[in-house]
């Protein structure tokens, strides 16, 4: 059976020309699946019931609800969703004061194998389709709270690009969720051939895994910087505007004598410097089997004034959900090895 949600406006107007259907009800099927948010075709009662009759024949909505949800005492909520074969992914609700973000997810394990991260243990079980990129948004317990997403779940987006930036079209388009494109971020570690086209062909915010300040200790971090070295990915980077229709990130985790000392702070201000950028500094979530340790806070406030003293602009991001395992892939990795 094919799915309705995460078709486009256009591949909507295949979709109803194919059944001899008139060509406005392709607008009106774009209206129940992302501003009405429905959950069945039957439910779509501006459509004919022959339309409705043809469109049941070969298609459902393709919204499925979590089969898990945990909640922290801070109030993050993490969502875990059953996809492809017998496969589980994450997304993670992050409500704030003024602010509510959801952490969605783009594939099914990753193909990037980074050292300090829980889903790249799981190896890669395939891609996400833009409907199941999606139905992570539709699929939580108050989706109209959400004022931001961050493609920052399981995953390296732009190595799924396609889909990703069909749903982000979905996102923001007039006939979709309307939203704006700075309510959207998308994480990286730079994947370079695809980088372009999400630079070029959205607005939307930019945040780059870099997490230390030269190619050999990345390398031992990060092994996608053997084939897209960040010195490479900086200098594309600063061939773009960023000063008014989007923002930069640059995504550091701290681990403990490894990549916190005053000379990565040095390195790394060198790296940035002349790139219109803001850094994120991370706690370390730490995972089973990673003999990483995470800085003391102390140690990471260290850090950030010696960046700041090299006019870097640059926060603490505060942990989130620690008692639910709110560390990107723990929770899917629990499932998966139970399934």
């Amino acid at each position: 059976m094919n799915y309705l949600l995460g078709n486009t406006l256009s591949e909507l107007q295949d979709i109803v020309k194919a059944y001899g259907l008139p060509s406005f009800t392709a607008k009106q099927i774009a209206d129940w699946l992302y501003k009405k948010r429905v959950r069945s075709i039957d439910q779509m009662t501006n459509l004919s019931q022959k339309a409705r009759t043809a469109l049941s024949a070969h298609y459902e909505i393709g919204v499925s609800q979590p089969v898990h949800i945990a909640q922290s005492a801070d109030g993050t909520e993490k969502y875990l969703f059953k996809v492809g074969n017998n496969q589980h992914i994450e997304s993670v609700f992050i409500p704030e004061k003024d602010r509510a973000t959801l952490c969605i997810s783009s594939q099914m394990g990753c193909q990037m194998n980074c050292l300090f991260c829980a889903t790249g243990k799981q190896g890669f079980a395939g891609n996400l389709t833009t409907a199941e990129i999606l139905n992570q948004v539709q699929s939580i317990q108050e989706p109209d709270r959400l004022t931001n997403i961050v493609f920052m779940g399981m995953g390296e987006p732009l190595n799924n690009v396609e889909a990703v930036l069909k749903a982000i079209e979905i996102m923001t388009a007039d006939y979709g969720y309307g939203w704006s494109p700075k309510r959207i971020t998308l994480s990286t570690v730079g994947i370079l051939p695809n980088l372009p086209a999400f630079l070029e062909q959205t607005n939307c915010h930019l945040a780059v895994s870099v997490h230390a300040p030269s190619a050999f200790e990345r390398r031992e971090l990060i092994p996608a910087e053997k084939a897209y070295p960040i010195n490479d990915v900086i200098t594309l980077l600063k061939k773009y505007d960023w000063s008014h229709q989007r923002k930069l990130s640059i995504e550091y985790t701290l681990f403990d004598q490894l990549n916190d000392t005053q000379e990565c702070a040095q390195k790394l201000a060198d790296m940035l410097r002349g790139l219109d950028c803001h850094v994120n500094l991370i706690p370390f979530h730490q995972i089973p089997q990673v003999g990483l340790a995470p800085t003391p806070m102390k140690g990471i406030e260290q850090f950030e004034q010696w960046l700041a003293k090299r006019r870097i602009s640059v926060t603490i991001r505060k942990s989130r959900g620690q008692d639910i395992d709110a560390a990107c892939g723990m929770l899917s990795t629990k499932q998966n090895q139970k399934a």
